[in-house]
């Protein structure tokens, strides 16, 4: 992988303890992950580091268009959270969060103004993971693009513990993990 340098000024988040950095115009990276639209990057002194999809362009890249969700035509369908959550990836594995293991619950009401109000518990792969927050936001932001949905509720769980048995069959063998 070729070092790039950025196009601009840049802010990253730092991986995993999840802490805001500034990069600087000119600033050489290497892109290791571009996953669901953010990058992880490696940075000076072999930290890596997330760029958020409306950054791309500090990279040199285009923005990934997020594929808005269409409304079924029988109209909301939880389906539609879990293929908008299947486009959030850990910037350190290459893997979706619902592949991943990480959505322990995830569940729907209508409201009396007929949207949907979506409820979802999620973990992370470690409890010092400092991205929770990252990803959080990540899902709730997706998960409300979807129409219907009026309001969206994303909550970090740690019980029980994520282990490599919540994974998918194809997380698993993406991972070499058998």
């Amino acid at each position: 992988m070729q070092p790039i340098e950025l196009t601009r000024d840049c802010a990253v988040t730092l991986i995993p303890g999840g802490e805001r950095l500034q990069l600087g115009r000119g600033e050489r990276v290497v892109v290791t992950q571009a996953l669901g639209g953010s990058f992880t990057v490696q940075i000076s002194r072999g930290r890596l580091a997330r760029v958020a999809a409306a950054d791309a362009d500090a990279l040199g890249r285009d923005a990934q268009r997020q594929e808005q969700p269409q409304a079924s035509s029988g109209g909301f369908d939880i389906q539609q959270v879990f293929d908008m959550l299947r486009t959030v990836y850990d910037p350190e594995i290459p893997v979706n969060v619902v592949d991943l293991g990480l959505i322990y619950q995830c569940e729907t009401r209508l409201l009396a103004d007929g949207g949907q109000r979506v409820e979802i518990k999620m973990s992370m792969t470690a409890p010092g993971c400092g991205m929770g927050d990252v990803l959080k936001e990540e899902a709730y932001t997706k998960v409300q693009s979807i129409p219907g949905v009026s309001e969206v509720e994303v909550e970090i769980v740690w019980d029980p513990p994520w282990d490599q048995s919540r994974m998918s069959e194809a997380a698993r063998l993406q991972l070499g993990l058998f």
